[in-house]
């Protein structure tokens, strides 16, 4: 494997091929341990990511990279091989989040808005990562349209935080891969999608402009948005095709070329819906950039469910897993049909 960053980040979005999101927080991985009745431990944690891990077909076929979180990073199989190398030897990049989590933003709409934390003792931390393995790093800022928000604040800060973190990372040959997230979900979303489209164009737009400043090379990054959507409580949803046309505009006026890909964000959108939007997309091209996924509950809802937490269940759980990386890496071709959902 090369260690130049342009072909990192070109090899993470091989066309039919996406990117694992494994990077739940020790408190988001209790949550969808407790939908199973299963005591989060660091043993349980293990054997629910390495049953993933070696899920060789998913791995091999349709997974070009896996985000780690700093536990996970560290962990050994059950048979003492580390989890990392395990994903290596199926072909996956290893990568890791590095970002602290969003914290409330000081001022008037701390209540709503969020900055990303994380950035001091980022470079030690990055030369660290890079000898366990790492190749590439995930940092996610979170944009949340409300009354009056998001505000030129919130949107400048994550944007800087954003660029300083992709720099530093380039910095330790670590593919950064860009996170602003405007969420479709959550007590505020209520927005129409023609309001996801205004505040999306706006974000992507200022990430772009603080990236060109902090001299990010946008040939070895990967971008992760979100997809043009109304939030979950808007009365009117849009349809799968509008979703997927003013997706795309919104990319193509904001995103330069020389990005060699776009990894999409689930948010909250149900896993079939996740497929569907990225499929429809890639059928409209060509298109300037490789269009792929970067889902984590998209990808490993089904299986969570199918494993329950149970050893006899395991090979279910992979069974789960491997269609729907499947079903997403045929939507990476644009590929994707309802029928092939119903074959499985």
């Amino acid at each position: 494997m090369s260690e130049k960053l342009e072909d990192i980040a070109r090899a993470l979005v091989t066309p039919g091929k996406g990117i694992l999101a494994a990077d739940e927080s020790t408190s988001t991985i209790k949550k969808r341990f407790d939908t199973i009745n299963l005591t989060s431990t660091e043993d349980a944690r293990r054997d629910y990511r390495e049953m993933l891990f070696r899920a060789t077909d998913a791995m091999k076929n349709y997974v070009s990279g896996v985000i780690l979180y700093d536990e996970t990073i560290r962990q050994n199989a059950k048979d003492g091989t580390p989890l990392v190398d395990i994903m290596k030897a199926a072909g996956s990049i290893p990568g890791i989040k590095v970002d602290l989590g969003a914290k409330p933003l000081a001022g008037p709409t701390a209540k709503i808005e969020t900055i990303t934390e994380g950035l001091d003792g980022l470079r030690e931390r990055f030369a660290e990562y890079y000898k366990l393995g790492a190749r590439f790093a995930k940092w996610r800022a979170v944009i949340t349209i409300a009354d009056g928000c998001p505000t030129w604040n919130c949107i400048k800060a994550n944007a800087h935080a954003l660029a300083r973190y992709a720099a530093l990372a380039q910095e330790a040959n670590i593919v950064p891969i860009v996170e602003p997230e405007v969420l479709m979900d959550g007590a505020h979303a209520s927005h129409d999608i023609d309001t996801c489209y205004r505040v999306t164009e706006w974000t992507l737009r200022t990430v772009f402009r603080e990236l060109y400043d902090a001299r990010v090379s946008l040939e070895g990054m990967v971008l992760k948005p979100n997809m043009i959507i109304a939030g979950q409580k808007c009365s009117k949803q849009a349809s799968a095709a509008e979703v997927a046309e003013k997706t795309l505009k919104c990319l193509k006026e904001t995103v330069p070329a020389a990005v060699p890909g776009i990894a999409f964000l689930s948010g909250g959108q149900s896993d079939e819906a996740a497929t569907e939007h990225l499929s429809l997309m890639n059928a409209a091209g060509p298109l300037p950039w490789s269009l792929t996924f970067s889902y984590g509950r998209a990808l490993q809802a089904a299986a969570i469910k199918a494993w329950g937490g149970k050893a006899e269940n395991v090979a279910a759980g992979q069974r789960a897993f491997t269609h729907r990386a499947k079903m997403n890496g045929l939507a990476a071709l644009g590929k994707w049909d309802q029928k092939l959902e119903k074959a499985a």
